[in-house]
Parts: structure tokens; sequence; C-alpha cells
């Protein structure tokens, strides 16, 4: 973030990605590096790649209102692109589209990671079915790498309730996935 990643940019009137992109970059990239590590994707799936990916669904917005919307939207694309890659890989796994070429190379994730992927992504369709709040959570800290703090802010909520609503959100999803599938420490 510029500056102070407390400080949210007074975006009035709304702006667009092409305006934002340039702002926002080095966050999205270290953003888009911290989705890929926590789904293990490894090098296989570029960080610019991402990046990319993730500008294009900003692109089709008619603006954000603050920085905060901004990166929220930012992780919910970069959760998208990230579980079609999934998708396709688990696709490309099971013989489907054998002679299809994909689009972006850059873009191919283990079938290991997929499948650990795919598992968060609906045990988090569940967890928004018992508490909407705690999944939006989720997907902006595990997702979108934000912090508590970026967190509260693109959510509207105090920094207390998003620390308390994480852990019920990490207690919930190791219940139903393990430790092993979901690699969520301490404070991340």
């Amino acid at each position: 973030m510029p500056s102070n990643p407390s400080d949210p940019i007074d975006l009035n009137p709304r702006r667009t990605a092409d305006a934002l992109i340039p702002i926002f970059y080095d966050d999205l990239r270290r953003l888009a590096r911290g989705a890929r590590w926590k789904v293990s994707a490894g090098g296989t799936l570029q960080t610019t790649a991402l990046v990319n990916e993730a500008y294009l669904k900003l692109r089709r917005s008619e603006g954000f209102n603050d920085s905060a919307h901004f990166l929220r939207a930012a992780a919910i694309a970069m959760r998208q692109i990230l579980i079609n890659v999934a998708r396709a890989a688990m696709a490309a796994k099971r013989g489907a589209g054998a002679d299809t070429v994909p689009l972006d190379d850059a873009l191919e994730m283990p079938a290991a990671s997929a499948e650990a992927l795919l598992e968060i992504s609906d045990a988090l369709e569940r967890l928004a079915g018992v508490g909407p709040r705690l999944a939006d959570i989720v997907e902006c800290r595990f997702f979108g790498g934000l912090s508590e703090e970026q967190t509260a802010q693109a959510l509207g909520l105090s920094e207390r309730t998003v620390r308390r609503d994480w852990v019920k959100a990490r207690a919930w999803l190791r219940s139903e996935l393990g430790p092993t599938v979901l690699p969520v420490r301490g404070n991340d």
C-alpha cells in the first residue's frame, strides 16, 4: 500500500482498476505471492500471471470506493482465479480436455495443491452458510493475504472482531479439513 496501509486512500470519484493498479501493484504482488504460498502453488503459478489475471477481473468493475474496497475485490479475484486453476488441474488429472491447450501455461498447479485448494474452497462455502462474516474474513486473510487491520478496514469491522472471528474461522476450518489441508499458522 502507499505510505501507510492503515490510511484508506480516498478514491472519490470512484476510480477504476486502470487508475489503481499502478498505485497498488506492489501490494497486489505481495498478496499474490502470499496466496501462491498458502495453496502450495510453488513455482508453477507465477505471481505476475496471478496479478495480471486479477487485473483483468478488476477491470470489469465500474470503480472502487476506497483502498479497502479495491483490496477486498482483489482478494476475491485472486481466490476465483486460484479456484479456476485448481479445477482445471483436477480436470486435467482426470483426463478431461486432453486435446485442448491451456490458455496460460504459467497458471498450472500441481494436482495435490489443486485438491487441497478445492477442499478449502468447498469448506469456505459451507462456512459461509454458518457464518458469512467468518467466510469473508477467511477470504481476505487467506486468499487475499490482508492483515487483520486491512481486513477490518475492507469489511468495515473492528480489528478485535476480525481477530476473534479469524480464530473462530480457522478452528472451524481445521475441524472440517484437518490441520494438514489448511496451512494457516498462528497469526497469518
